[in-house]
């Protein structure tokens, strides 16, 4: 079977690198064929992180995308991520169609919200249902949690599978054991979802001042946390896994709207998947990822995020490594790449049967 690839990002690219690129050696491990175009280079993702520009990056990936596109009924079936071209109506995936070349289309996020939810009326006029054009054409929709599997049905998809953002067990393990009695509180992502830390950066110095405790932030920008209580540490794929090692809770702060309900909790399984316990905002797939003192805790507001930290800094090291262990078993069980690889495989199957 030979697959055409269409993703949003390459590597550097958190989405496309989970949901997709970290299967591939599987894939070929079953003797499919792979061809992978981003639509968007590494060098955008670091222009948008830095505040460069980005248009040139965005050309060369149109243009490059459309002549791909020409050569697609070489496959047996496309994997598009999201959509082929953002801001643009789904001609090229009508295209596909009305050509008979099978496409699965995936979604992590409520990508539907930056149309039909955009402040521009003529945007939400013109592109609103856009994406419910594209998985209603496509052979198999594949989602990441269950408010987006209800958008894919509900705008005619023939198919729809969930298949949970995942983590290769094999890479993330449990964090070593430590006596020191200093705890990490920590929070991986980008410059761009450090906002949510922002609304708890008060939490933070007064939990400072309760407990002997840190408060790490890796991939933030270190010039939006200067005098603030967080450390902020670079990100690299190398060493993610080691960074997330070394917290002792991990969080994930979320408001609680439209565009962060189809978010897939990929912050949580990472640190359950070290072994980390978990506080989270009890918003979308957060409320089934995190099972209430046995891996973590959800809360509401501010207010519930003090008395969360609070309790979890008081249990001592030997409970929280209990809820790791607890959030570790789930993650192998459902939400890692050993788990979901065969499922993936199964819908690639199924769709160039359809």
């Amino acid at each position: 079977m030979k697959v055409l690839l269409l993703s949003r990002y390459g590597r550097l690219g958190a989405s496309s690198r989970v949901r997709f690129l970290q299967y591939l050696p599987y894939f070929q491990s079953k003797g499919i064929e792979f061809k992978v175009k981003p639509l968007l280079s590494d060098a955008y993702l670091k222009a948008l992180y830095t505040g460069g520009s980005l248009w040139r990056e965005v050309l060369k990936g149109y243009i490059s995308r459309i002549m791909v596109l020409l050569t697609a009924w070489r496959f047996d079936v496309i994997i598009i991520e999201k959509e082929l071209f953002p801001f643009m109506p789904a001609i090229a995936e009508r295209c596909l169609k009305l050509a008979r070349v099978p496409y699965v289309v995936d979604y992590d996020d409520a990508l539907f919200h930056r149309y039909d939810c955009h402040t521009n009326r003529l945007v939400r006029l013109l592109l609103g249902h856009k994406i419910d054009l594209v998985m209603r054409h496509a052979s198999c929709v594949t989602t990441g949690n269950q408010y987006l599997a209800d958008r894919a049905k509900k705008s005619g998809a023939r198919k729809v599978e969930i298949i949970p953002t995942v983590v290769d067990a094999d890479r993330y393990q449990s964090r070593p054991l430590s006596d020191t009695e200093l705890l990490t509180v920590g929070w991986i992502g980008t410059p761009q979802t450090s906002q949510y830390l922002k609304p708890l950066l008060k939490v933070f110095a007064s939990l400072k001042q309760e407990f002997p405790v840190r408060f790490v932030a890796v991939g933030a920008n270190p010039k939006d946390f200067g005098n603030t209580p967080v450390e902020a540490w670079p990100w690299s794929e190398d060493s993610e896994v080691k960074s997330v090692q070394q917290f002792d809770i991990g969080i994930m702060p979320l408001v609680d709207s439209p565009w962060e309900r189809g978010k897939c909790g990929y912050k949580l399984i990472q640190y359950l998947a070290c072994g980390v316990p978990v506080v989270a905002s009890s918003v979308g797939v957060n409320r089934e990822i995190v099972k209430e003192d046995e891996n973590g805790k959800l809360v509401e507001n501010v207010e519930q995020w003090h008395q969360a930290l609070s309790k979890m800094l008081k249990v001592g090291r030997p409970r929280l490594e209990e809820m790791g262990q607890v959030g570790r078993e789930m993650v192998v069980d459902w939400y890692s790449l050993q788990a979901q690889a065969p499922r993936l495989v199964a819908v690639l199957i199924g769709a160039v049967k359809a």
